[in-house]
Formats: C-alpha cells, sequence, structure tokens
C-alpha cells in the first residue's frame, strides 16, 4: 500500500519558542497562515491528481505546533477534514507539535476527530543539546508525551536532528535508540541547517559552532537509517526539503540537501554491493535485480554503485524483480 500526505503547513502558528536554528517561514517558503477556503482548495486539488487505488491518504497538518492552538482552534481545522473522512477519500490525519504540548484533553480531542499520527519534533533526546538549542523541554517530557500518545492507539513519530550545537555524532546515536525505546513507528532525521538571521546564523559568525559538512551528514544519516530499519521504525524523511528561497538565498551553512536521500540510499547499496566484486573472479557480467522502488538507488547517485562495480565486472546492469522488496537483492552472473 501507498501512504499519501496532503500537506498543509501553520509555520509557528502557535509555537511561543525559537530554538536557536529555526525560522520555520523561509524553510518552507510559506510567511502566511492558511485560512479555511485555502484548506478546501488544497485539499481538492490534491485529491483530483492521486490515485487512490491501494492508497492509505492522510490531511498532514505541518509546520507549527498543531495542539498549541487552543482547542477551539484545533477543532475548527479539524472539522474542516472530517466530510471527506466520512465520504472515505481520506483515511486520517497527521500532525506534529511539541511534546511539552500533549495533555490527555488534546488526545480526547484529536482521537475524537479521526487523528491517526502525532509526530513530535524531539530533535535531540539528550538534555544537553536541548537546553544548548533553547528547545524549552526535556527527554522526560518526550518520554511522557510518548507513553500517552502510544496508550491513546496514537502511531507515534519522533523527529530528530543531527549536528545541533552541542552534538556529537555518539548524542545523535543515543537520540536514535531512545526513540527506538519510546516506541515510535516513524522519524525523520533532518540535518541541521544554519539560516540567515537566527541565532544559530550569530553563533556560526562569532566562531561558536561549526555545521556539518554534506558528506558527516550522509555519513551518520546512512548509520542512523539502518539502525532504525533493522528495528522497524520506518523512516518517513532523510533530508530537508527547503524552499528556493532558502536555497539560493537565505541558507547560510550546512549540509547541501539537494538529492540527499539519493545520496544516503546510495551509499546503504555501496555497502551491500561491495559484497559481491568477490563474485567478479569468476564472472564477467552481473544482472542485479531489486525491488522497483530501489532502482535508481541500488544504482547509485549518478551511478555511483554502477560505476564502482564496472572497476571488477565487464557489464553490470540493474532491473526490477516485482517479487522483491525493501533492500532484497539477487544477481544472477554471467561469464
Amino acid at each position: 500500500m501507498r501512504y499519501y500526505n496532503i500537506p498543509i503547513f501553520i509555520p509557528e502558528l502557535a509555537c511561543p519558542f525559537q530554538c536557536i536554528y529555526c525560522d520555520q517561514r523561509k524553510i518552507t517558503g510559506q510567511s502566511h497562515f492558511v485560512n479555511e477556503a485555502e484548506i478546501i482548495s488544497t485539499i481538492d486539488d490534491y485529491l483530483e491528481t492521486i490515485s487512490r487505488e491501494d492508497c492509505f491518504i492522510q490531511l498532514a497538518f505541518f509546520g507549527g505546533t498543531f495542539t498549541g492552538l487552543s482547542i477551539e482552534n484545533q477543532k475548527q481545522y479539524l472539522e474542516l477534514v472530517q466530510p471527506y473522512i466520512v465520504s472515505k477519500q481520506i483515511q486520517g490525519i497527521r500532525i506534529s507539535t511539541r511534546p511539552d504540548y500533549i495533555t490527555n484533553d488534546i488526545l480526547r480531542v484529536l482521537k475524537q476527530y479521526n487523528v491517526t499520527n502525532i509526530e513530535l519534533g524531539a530533535q535531540s533526546l539528550i538534555d544537553e543539546v536541548l537546553e544548548k538549542v533553547h528547545r524549552g523541554h526535556t527527554f522526560n517530557d518526550v518520554k511522557i508525551a510518548s507513553e500517552m500518545i502510544i496508550n491513546y492507539g496514537f502511531t507515534l513519530g519522533l523527529q530528530m536532528m543531527l549536528g545541533l550545537p552541542g552534538d556529537t555524532k555518539e548524542y545523535s546515536l543515543e537520540t536514535a535508540k531512545r526513540i527506538i525505546e519510546l516506541g515510535a513507528k516513524e522519524t525523520r532525521i533532518y540535518p541541521t541547517l544554519v539560516i540567515k538571521g537566527t541565532a544559530l546564523d550569530t553563533l556560526l559568525k562569532k566562531g561558536k559552532y561549526s555545521a556539518m559538512t554534506t558528506l558527516e551528514a550522509v555519513e551518520q544519516s546512512v548509520e542512523l537509517f539502518q539502525l532504525f530499519n533493522n528495528n522497524n521504525v520506518k523512516v518517513i524523511r532523510i533530508g530537508l526539503y527547503p524552499s528556493e528561497n532558502l536555497l539560493n538565498e537565505e541558507l547560510v551553512a550546512g549540509p547541501d540537501m539537494r538529492h540527499f536521500k539519493e545520496k544516503v540510499m546510495s551509499q546503504i547499496w555501496n555497502k551491500k554491493l561491495k559484497s559481491i566484486i568477490h563474485n567478479s573472479k569468476d564472472n564477467k557480467q552481473a544482472l542485479i535485480f531489486t525491488a522497483k522502488n530501489q532502482l535508481n538507488f541500488a544504482n547509485g547517485f549518478k551511478a555511483a554503485n554502477k560505476v564502482m562495480l564496472l572497476n571488477h565486472f565487464r557489464k553490470v546492469k540493474f532491473k526490477v524483480d516485482s517479487s522483491l522488496k525493501d533492500f532484497e537483492y539477487h544477481v544472477d552472473y554471467s561469464r
């Protein structure tokens, strides 16, 4: 089954905090708050283009702190989606929020209005890092909120960031392990970007912060993805998809987000495919079969994996096998 989100962005509508890395308006490219008519129009436009066969469609409120809105405003937004759920055009609602904005009253309302997935912006589960970025909550807040969300029957997602001030590779790995232990079924991996005008930009200019390189971000993301994958936590996004404005004008420093997921997945396949090199001693050709959604990743970013294998095989070809899934593959060799 395919999963599809219809995104509605509410940048900083309810969040009273200003984390040192954050400027939602520049990240999303959206500077105004959507009204009811815009939400309905967005839903209708997306539904016209989505093939609904074997597809689970959610309305996703992203960007802001949804549960920081008043209960009345939350209901107002959620009520807009209910006719689409009744007609089965949309199967559920996804929201993103902060761990310290979760209460029993809020969760009861969300349950009543067919919310299915709740993502918490954990960012880090190391208190030292959370304090340095002025996150405004602790690991314990995330732990309590996660337990409540699971107990109410929602699917829990915990988002994490790499390369925050005070963060280390070891801290990021520990955050990932805690995300697994807390029972999250989904996660997002976001390398930190330095945006013009933020407090993090000021730290960078003062020499008190060093941004991650693209290579560092890719290598860490590869390790984290494999850890999550091995523990049945779905990675639903790797890297930001920033607005053109952010890419061209507002980004000061940080990993290159263009084709970032492709680079990460390419590295994962690179490690897997190196294991077949020893077969090149007796064979000249390798025909590699993968699942359809992995074909390009197996081939590699800018065909890097194919080029690597061509150093050992005279001919290398990738082909889809519909019986395969995820990272399964098999190879036919010939002379």
